[in-house]
């Protein structure tokens, strides 16, 4: 199994996104909103914050407990939406139980919605018109196309918790001739769509869930998955198991993490662009 360098990917795409900023008249806007204590979550967060640093985005964190009044929270977003030096907006996901993250994601201003998950713009990507396409899902694709992996034809399986996740993804694939299955809760009977896959990606916050006799030799693996463990940072995907099967897989950490901060940037940067114009 080959490991793709998410790393290096985003070293790149940083470089060029500075260039970009220093090219620009205003400066772009990130506001992050962050929940509870979960510590992937913080992790991100963090990466983010340094990752703007780096290429020259104004950055703000938001701070709060979980149990938190969603009406605070929609009140920062308003807010936000407002202010004319944010034009990013994120609420770092999952949030806590008890809080509806439709609801608050609705609540940002579409223009603002630099993660691609408000409807609005779900809804555009649906009638082939993307504003902007979720910094997640472009950096996973970006991952794929990296290795050379052909997309016409070929079949993917997405194993995810929701289709808040799921459902963009499988947008894109799509339009590139994939056929997609969308695995969600509970994962029962999986395994015969993962051993016909070409591609397969996981995001369910399962440590090492994901082994290799349930992988087609020759697959591309994208491990969405950030488990802090006892052992330390675990993926979805068992990297130990899936080692003697051919084909490529993204490291934790270092695959889907930084491509994803890199990409998030990128759409500050965009989002910028066109609420000046």
């Amino acid at each position: 199994m080959k490991l793709i360098d998410g790393k290096k990917l985003a070293r790149t795409i940083r470089k060029k996104i500075t260039a970009n900023i220093a090219g620009m008249f205003h400066v772009p806007g990130l506001a992050i909103i962050l929940v509870g204590d979960d510590p992937a979550s913080h992790t991100y967060v963090g990466l983010k914050e340094e990752a703007a640093a780096e290429v020259g985005v104004h950055f703000e964190k938001f701070l709060y407990p979980a149990d938190i009044e969603q009406s605070a929270v929609v009140r920062r977003i308003e807010e936000l939406n407002t202010r004319e030096d944010i034009h990013g907006i994120v609420v770092q996901l999952p949030l806590p139980a008890g809080l509806d993250t439709d609801a608050i994601i609705e609540t940002i201003t579409p223009e603002k919605d630099v993660d691609g998950f408000h409807p609005v713009n779900k809804k555009m990507i649906q009638e082939g018109n993307v504003r902007m396409a979720p910094a997640l899902v472009k950096s996973i694709l970006e991952l794929i196309s990296s290795t050379g992996f052909s997309y016409d034809h070929a079949h993917a399986a997405i194993l995810a918790n929701s289709g808040t996740f799921a459902d963009p993804l499988s947008m894109f694939l799509s339009k590139r001739e994939m056929d997609v299955s969308i695995i969600l809760p509970p994962f029962t009977d999986y395994q015969t769509k993962t051993r016909d896959a070409d591609l397969v990606i996981v995001a369910i916050g399962r440590s090492g869930f994901l082994k290799g006799d349930v992988v087609k030799e020759g697959a591309v693996l994208i491990d969405v998955g950030f488990n802090h463990t006892a052992e330390g940072v675990t993926g979805d995907i068992d990297a130990e198991s899936v080692g003697h099967v051919t084909g490529w897989l993204t490291p934790v950490p270092g695959g889907v993490g930084p491509m994803t901060v890199a990409m998030l940037l990128a759409n500050t940067v965009e989002a910028c662009k066109l609420q000046i114009t």
